[in-house]
Parts: C-alpha cells; sequence; structure tokens
C-alpha cells in the first residue's frame, strides 16, 4: 500500500543534490507561478508533438503492437529532442513528428529503455514547440491536480487527478515501483505529457486501465514516472540503453489467476519455449519458492542473478501435471531489432 507519509519524508530528505541532478527541474521551479495556479495550456500545447512509426513486419514486437504506431512525444529540450513512450518507437525502422501547427519532421530513434519504458526520438530539424522542464514524480502526491497534455492528433489536454501511486506490473515482464495512476482516463494515453501545477513534466502515459485505484472499478491512466529517466538519461543519450546489467529475461507472457500465473504465449524461439514452457501452462513457483503473482513472479526470478542466470521454475502443464522446468533466462535486448533496415 502506498505511503503518503513515506513519501513527504522522502521529499523533505532531498535536499540540495536534488537541485543538482536537474539543472532543468531548479530552472522551472524559480520561474514557475504559484504552485496554487494551473499551468495555462496554451502556454504548453506547442510541447507535445505527434509521434508516427513504421516497424517492419518481421519486427519482434509486430505482432503484437502492430507494424504502424502512433500517439505523444513531448519535447524536453531546445535541440529537439522528445521523449515518448518506448512501446512507439520501439524497432521502428522511421519515426515522424507532428508539430502542433500540423507540420510534419523527420526523426531518428535515439534510445529505448525497457525497464522503465522509455523512448527517445530526436527531430532531424528544429522544432518550433518549447521544451518542458523536467519535475519530480516523487513530489506528487495522491489528490494532487495535473493536466494531461497531448497532441491534437490525439486529443485535446484535459484535467486529471493523481489517485493512485503504487506498483505496476505488466504481462511482458515488466515492473514499476511507484507507476502513477490518474482520472478521469484520456484516450490519447500513449506517450501523453503528464504535467504538474508548476507547469514541469511529471510522467508520460502508458496504458489505459480499469482499476485506477487498487480494488475499485475506476477508469483511468498509467503513467511511468520521470523519476525513472532521470538516473539513466545520460546512458540513454550516450549508448541508446541503460548501462545497467540487464535483468533475466523469459519472453514469457503471463495473466494472473489468483495467486497462479497462466502462461498466454511464449516468444518465439525465446528462453521459455526453447525450455518447453507453452501456452496453457500454469506457473506456480520459482526456485521452490511459492509465486503470489505477477510482480511476485518477477522479483523472484529477478532476485537470482542478472540475464543468463538459469531459473527453475515449477508448471502444472495440460495433460501432464506438475514439472520442474530450468530456463536459461537472456538479454532482451538481443532478440529486438533496436536499428532495423527495410
Amino acid at each position: 500500500m502506498y505511503d503518503q507519509r513515506l513519501h513527504v519524508r522522502r521529499r523533505q530528505a532531498k535536499g540540495i543534490g536534488q537541485g543538482f541532478l536537474s539543472l532543468l527541474t531548479v530552472l522551472a521551479l524559480a520561474f514557475a507561478p504559484s504552485a496554487l495556479a494551473q499551468p495555462k495550456v496554451e502556454d504548453l500545447a506547442d510541447s507535445a508533438v505527434g509521434v508516427s512509426a513504421m516497424v517492419p513486419g518481421d519486427a519482434v514486437t509486430a505482432r503484437a503492437l502492430g507494424t504502424e504506431r502512433a500517439g505523444n512525444g513531448i519535447i524536453i529540450d531546445s535541440g529537439g529532442l522528445v521523449l515518448t513512450i518506448g512501446y512507439l518507437i520501439l524497432e521502428a525502422a522511421t519515426v515522424e513528428l507532428t508539430e502542433s501547427d500540423g507540420r510534419v519532421v523527420p526523426a531518428e530513434v535515439v534510445a529505448y529503455d525497457f525497464n522503465s519504458g522509455f523512448g527517445l526520438v530526436r527531430a532531424a530539424l528544429p522544432l518550433n514547440g518549447r521544451p518542458v522542464p523536467l519535475g519530480s514524480s516523487e513530489a506528487l502526491l495522491e489528490g494532487d491536480p495535473v493536466l494531461v497534455l497531448v497532441h491534437a492528433s490525439t486529443g485535446v489536454p484535459v484535467s486529471a487527478s493523481v489517485v493512485s501511486r503504487r506498483p505496476f506490473a505488466g504481462y511482458w515482464e515488466y515492473l514499476l515501483e511507484e507507476a502513477i495512476f490518474t482520472s478521469p482516463a484520456h484516450p490519447g494515453f500513449g506517450g501523453a505529457g503528464l504535467v504538474d501545477v508548476n507547469g514541469a513534466l511529471v510522467g508520460i502515459g502508458s496504458l489505459f486501465v480499469g482499476d485506477a485505484v487498487a480494488g475499485r472499478r475506476l477508469p483511468g491512466n498509467m503513467f511511468v514516472p520521470i523519476d525513472e529517466l532521470k538516473p539513466i538519461l545520460g546512458d540513454l543519450l550516450a549508448f541508446g540503453r541503460s548501462s545497467a546489467v540487464p535483468r533475466p529475461w523469459l519472453g514469457v507472457t503471463t495473466r494472473e489467476f489468483g495467486p497462479l500465473l497462466a502462461v498466454m504465449r511464449v516468444t518465439p524461439d525465446g528462453p521459455a519455449e526453447r525450455a518447453g514452457i507453452r501456452p496453457g501452462d500454469t506457473i506456480f513457483a520459482v526456485d521452490g519458492e511459492p509465486v503470489t503473482g505477477m510482480e511476485d513472479f518477477y522479483r523472484k526470478v529477478w532476485s537470482l542473478g542478472d540475464a543468463g542466470v538459469a531459473v527453475p521454475i515449477e508448471v502444472r502443464t495440460l495433460g501432464q501435471g506438475s514439472e520442474r522446468i530450468v530456463i536459461q533466462s537472456d538479454d532482451r535486448y538481443r532478440y529486438l531489432r533496436l536499428d532495423p533496415t527495410y
């Protein structure tokens, strides 16, 4: 359960180092309007761009995400750097940005980070829109007002509220510790910018969810916190990915049924498929320890070591009973076409 008191203590403890980590954030706060005043939409409208990408049909993600993808991006520096959600540009051969006046500008993929889900592209020509400074998602509390900033091609900017801060586990072997959930839901969420009352960027839109508040039916959106970007931004700009040692990847898509995980699909020629895991199998333990859901499953797998570590799991297979299978994990990036050509 998200603990607001802990959150406030963290915010109080950040001190001077916060300003050193992000000069943009310091400048934004220094010249921002009162925290009681909402940022004007007209001042931010040209900061959101439309992002469209073409992906080769033989790309690993083409089947799940399609070959033509479109969403939003937010300009974050004066050199045309645009932050978006990674699945829009993952394995893209071409990317185009559409400005608020309809002007279309070609762009190149700069980076993709699987752990956070962020993607970066850079415009090939100067952009007219102004950059949005990076804010602090850690300082964002439940109940805070925010603005969901989108390009005209995906809708209009709308006011929303933060309704939940909690971990989020995705079926694609993905886990955020403190995802941001907002309501009402915006249909143009992909790559949308979440802007706080100071006009700073605090998150990037990823998903529509039906339970923006845990255990309650409330449609909303999930945003990736901007603080996930700050420690890795230098790596992304220099290397196209984080320099952190990669986590073990299994290549398995699951769905929760109570504490058990049903295997929905496996990546062709991925670690799980090579080990004999098949759709319809049910995972109930990792290294002899029972799993209690998707989040617990990932934590247990990742605790075994880095990419390449052997991962023993226990499964119930269709018509075969229980079985112990050892999956030789791998680095997910090896399976992606991050510099594809037609």
